[in-house]
């Protein structure tokens, strides 16, 4: 009898570890949740720092376990907000658990944080759960908006907007989805290459709806949003307010930033930023300058050779990417950090922001070297089309192609 009463207090499993890699992630998340609320912050700030994921089951168990030991009266508050909509039997059973915890740690827990799971009979059924998908944000700065509910939501289940941050809704359609149906529809992003979706707080992609809207309310698919946007807001929220868009991440010490912004360069090797670099067509003419200089018949130092690609790189940024450009770049790139954020991919997310917010601040002048950022889109895109000309040349004439000087990108 001891021996299964002992058994029975250890009735749940410990929960199988993270890989290394997404175990560094929830701490950081788990530690910036710390430092907000010992900052004075309130739930709902502190909430924005850690990113649940519906798609992982294993990473929401390890975040409720996580924020379950910070002893906040806060916490009980983030963990409701974050995991008491959820569906999902293993999480909601974990978030029971978790305020259980903090209870018996002291830790005020209200006795009606949690909505109720089964209705009294003959009582109306639980509200159904309205949810918000955002993608990456592409380089001419359109991205996808899609809400998703219960038809007698909107008269659909899926809302699906696609909008750009200079000229307002582009597509505004209302889907209704069977199961198999809606399968299908998110394959159909997947099949395009947009296979990451990130799920932020409903109120930042109302935000994103509005802010669009009113950059062109008379556009043909903005009229069709105006005629949902009561019931976007009744469901889905009101708009993430402005203040709080501007603090989506704590601000980067001076180290910080200058560490980050160095790594921003690779962020145009990154899956997200394929679209952000230059078209071949764009970036052409400085592919052929590589060209003319790799193919001279001058012999120059190493050193001199790095120098005339340098000149070449920097005479790309500015043409490319004009000072006139730089803010809404700026912005862009910390629309994008945030995305990053909400998948959990942190570190890559600093370097944006660190980059975003050089571009915004950036004065272009001798004195101050370009963004690492946009030498970084501008020599990748250099690589490739020096890699796209040199094998189109070998398909054409393969006897003809020879090396005539060396390679004028050395080690990048």
């Amino acid at each position: 009898m001891k021996d299964r009463r002992k058994k029975g207090k250890k009735n749940h499993q410990a929960l199988k570890p993270l890989s290394p890699e997404a175990a560094v992630q929830l701490q950081a998340q788990v530690a910036r949740v710390q430092e907000a609320l010992a900052s004075g912050q309130g739930p709902e700030e502190a909430k924005s720092a850690v990113t649940p994921r519906t798609d992982d089951l294993l990473w929401d168990l390890h975040l409720i376990a996580s924020l379950s030991r910070i002893r906040h009266n806060a916490v009980p508050l983030i963990l409701a907000a974050l995991f008491g909509p959820s569906p999902d039997k293993e999480r909601r059973k974990a978030l029971k658990r978790a305020l259980h915890l903090l209870k018996t740690r002291g830790v005020p827990v209200p006795e009606d944080i949690l909505p109720r799971e089964e209705a009294p009979a003959g009582s109306a059924a639980p509200a159904p759960q309205a949810l918000a998908y955002v993608s990456p944000i592409f380089g001419n700065g359109e991205r996808y908006v899609i809400l998703e509910g219960p038809r007698e939501f909107l008269g659909g289940n899926l809302l699906v907007v696609r909008l750009s941050d200079t000229a307002g809704f582009q597509e505004c359609l209302l889907l209704s989805l069977k199961r198999r149906q809606r399968e299908e529809f998110w394959k159909s992003f997947q099949e395009q290459g947009l296979s990451r979706f990130a799920q932020p707080p409903a109120s930042y992609s109302v935000r994103l709806l509005e802010d669009a809207f009113e950059l062109n309310p008379r556009r043909e698919a903005a009229t069709r949003y105006a005629a949902w946007r009561t019931a976007v807001w009744q469901h889905w929220g009101l708009p993430l307010a402005e203040e709080e868009m501007a603090r989506r991440f704590p601000p980067l010490s001076e180290p910080e930033a200058n560490l980050y912004l160095e790594r921003a360069r690779e962020l145009a090797r990154s899956d997200l930023f394929q679209s952000w670099l230059p078209s071949l067509e764009e970036i052409r003419p400085w592919v052929r300058k590589v060209r003319e200089a790799e193919e001279s018949p001058l012999i120059l130092a190493e050193y001199q050779q790095r120098a005339r690609y340098d000149q070449i790189v920097e005479e790309a940024v500015l043409a490319l990417y004009p000072p006139e450009s730089r803010a809404l770049l700026g912005r862009r790139l910390l629309e994008m950090a945030y995305f990053l954020e909400l998948i959990g991919r942190s570190e890559e997310a600093r370097a944006a922001q660190a980059a975003g917010e050089d571009l915004k601040a950036s004065v272009v002048s001798p004195l101050k070297r370009e963004n690492p950022f946009l030498v970084g889109l501008v020599m990748y895109a250099l690589r490739l089309g020096l890699e796209y000309d040199k094998q189109t040349e070998a398909q054409v004439s393969p006897d003809l192609v020879t090396a005539t000087g060396k390679p004028l990108i050395i080690g990048r």
